[in-house]
């Protein structure tokens, strides 16, 4: 399948969280370029096909229904809508399905996988060994065991993954292995209750057998990927592949398709990075067409970008591949942007001690365009963030609305009030004029570049860059003061003001969409972008050659100040002094 009219089919893959609680800053840290990605490359023309959903299996979301005793689909269902309210409705994430890993479809496709993978070879039976609680009459989660890690030695690993360094464990691997009895919400005693080791069938997922695949895919393709996918996945590539169990011995999450296998479920990080996959085919059948996913999916010419926190790397960068792989029909992963970790006031966010930050309470203080300006701006892109509410504020007020704001606000406060029947151009441009509005027409192919590239935070950088530019310009020309004596010049210079903010409009509705609607909608004499996507004949992703008039009209201020009482207050529920 090639391209038709030169638009490229667009495959916009965000990580799943999990559905055990509210979503906190830190989800909406590793997943906004995600959103940021799809509103760009549907500006551009391109098809594009965002997906993502809840993770509503697993061992987090029993765990949460043990503390609150019901049943995991109730928890799972509460956050699955809470999530979707908050992503879509409330911070416009752009989805094209935001499902859950619930759905009679994401089953299907799962175990149409896990089947042909079997069939294949490539998943096979063994009889391993795995800790069981005699304490809780039963075999444990991963996640229900914790320990000190064999590589670097932290003391509180997970019996999945290493919280500290990034590896990829076994229960068994972990030194010291114990019940995990916060995450139980049981008494402590249970922690101090000895563990045994009894024997388990499960299904085994080949790993080993794609070693070298593995290594010749990722020195092609990984140079495209943030830098820490790209370096963890080398790493883990080091060390050896080793084949892993995808069934656990519980009774939450998509069944085994075989008989005699009615104790086990496949385990959540095969189903869930599959999810991916299942969500596409599900929106192609909404969309009355069930062989649309195809052209994303089974076409060269498709780009797939993955979007996640870096703790997700080796599922999105080994297991899924490997899937792929071994299935032969379907499209690798182009682009991985993995973020690094963000903490809150200098320590790690913890939902079981409540240091969070949670998405639903910030946006019944703060519009949620200074939610998506901070993790595009300041995000954990490259290193890891600490967020402060002092920061925040002084980055809002400084940059933002000093910087950013205060140029859309000024000038186009000032040409509806003295010029109510618009602006003209009445003399040539000058020099200065003519390299401000060439800075904004090169600022399209940088941001653009930096975007695909994952470097979001450059990217904006570009643009205020214009914005600093502009301030400097209206500086030095002094419209407000030449309006009177020359205002044939006021009114040129104005006008060129006007048109880089209109351009500035363009290149900020990728990251702020709620922002640049409102400063397009101070333009009176045309319309901006036919749509909020970009749908049209022509790329609204584009400078366009600037007009001989604008009128203005309704203007209004873009952001609220941050006040100095609504980051003490943020203190006061954090119990600790600005």
């Amino acid at each position: 399948m090639g391209n038709e009219n030169g638009k490229q089919h667009i495959l916009i893959a965000s990580a799943w969280p999990y559905a055990n609680g509210s979503l906190h800053l830190g989800h909406i840290a590793s997943l906004i370029g995600a959103d940021v990605l799809a509103r760009y490359h549907r500006l551009k023309g391109d098809r594009v096909l965002f997906v993502s959903g809840s993770d509503c299996y697993g061992t987090p979301i029993v765990i949460e229904s043990i503390k609150q005793n019901v049943s995991p689909a109730s928890i799972a269902d509460r956050y699955h809508k809470e999530f979707k309210k908050t992503l879509v409705d409330d911070i416009g994430f752009t989805f094209d399905l935001y499902t859950k890993t619930t759905t009679p479809e994401h089953a299907e496709v799962v175990q149409e996988i896990f089947l042909e993978l079997y069939n294949k070879k490539h998943v096979y039976t063994k009889v391993g060994k795995a800790l069981y609680s005699p304490f809780l009459n039963r075999f444990l989660p991963d996640r229900f065991v914790e320990g000190e890690c064999p590589h670097c030695g932290y003391d509180s690993a997970r019996g999945d993954q290493c919280d500290e360094c990034g590896a990829l464990l076994d229960p068994l691997s972990l030194r010291g292995p114990r019940v995990n009895a916060n995450m139980l919400n049981t008494d402590a005693s249970v922690s101090d209750a000895a563990l045994e080791v009894r024997e388990s069938e499960h299904f085994y997922l080949k790993l080993s057998a794609f070693q070298e695949d593995l290594e010749r895919w990722v020195e092609s393709v990984g140079g495209a990927w943030s830098v820490n996918a790209a370096q963890f996945t080398k790493s883990f590539l080091k060390q050896g592949m080793q084949d892993r169990a995808i069934t656990r011995d519980t009774d939450w999450g998509v069944s085994v398709p075989l008989e005699g296998y009615d104790s086990k479920r496949l385990y959540v990080w095969f189903d869930a990075v599959l999810g991916y996959l299942s969500a596409s085919r599900h929106w192609a059948r909404m969309s009355g067409d069930a062989d649309a996913w195809r052209a994303w999916w089974q076409s060269s010419d498709a780009k797939h970008y993955y979007v996640h926190g870096k703790d997700n790397v080796p599922f999105h960068t080994l297991v899924l591949p490997v899937v792929f792989m071994a299935l032969g029909n379907l499209h690798l992963p182009d682009r991985v942007f993995a973020s690094e970790y963000l903490t809150l006031e200098g320590k790690q966010f913890s939902t079981s001690r409540s240091w969070a930050v949670w998405i639903p309470d910030f946006l019944q203080h703060f519009d949620s365009e200074l939610l998506r300006y901070f993790f595009t701006a300041q995000g954990p892109e490259t290193s890891d963030i600490d967020f402060r509410w002092s920061k925040f504020g002084e980055l809002v007020n400084g940059e933002l609305i000093g910087t950013f704001g205060n140029l859309v606000n000024r000038i186009c406060a000032f040409v509806e009030k003295e010029f109510p029947d618009g602006v003209s151009t009445h003399t040539d441009l000058d020099a200065s004029s003519k390299q401000l509005l060439a800075a904004a027409e090169q600022t399209f192919e940088s941001v653009g570049v930096f975007i695909e590239k994952g470097k979001f935070r450059q990217a904006f950088r570009d643009i205020l860059r214009i914005a600093e530019l502009s301030n400097q310009f209206a500086h030095t020309k002094e419209p407000w003061k030449t309006a009177e004596r020359t205002p044939q010049q006021a009114q040129t210079d104005l006008l060129v003001l006007l048109h880089v903010i209109r351009s500035l409009s363009v290149l900020i509705q990728p990251f702020l969409p709620k922002t640049s609607q409102k400063i397009q909608s101070f333009f009176t004499a045309e319309s901006i972008i036919a749509s909020e996507h970009g749908v049209g004949e022509s790329s609204a992703w584009r400078y366009r050659t600037p007009p001989s008039h604008y009128k203005i009209s309704g203007v209004q201020v873009l952001f609220k100040k941050v006040e100095e009482r609504d980051t003490e207050e943020q203190y006061k529920k954090l119990a600790i002094l600005p």
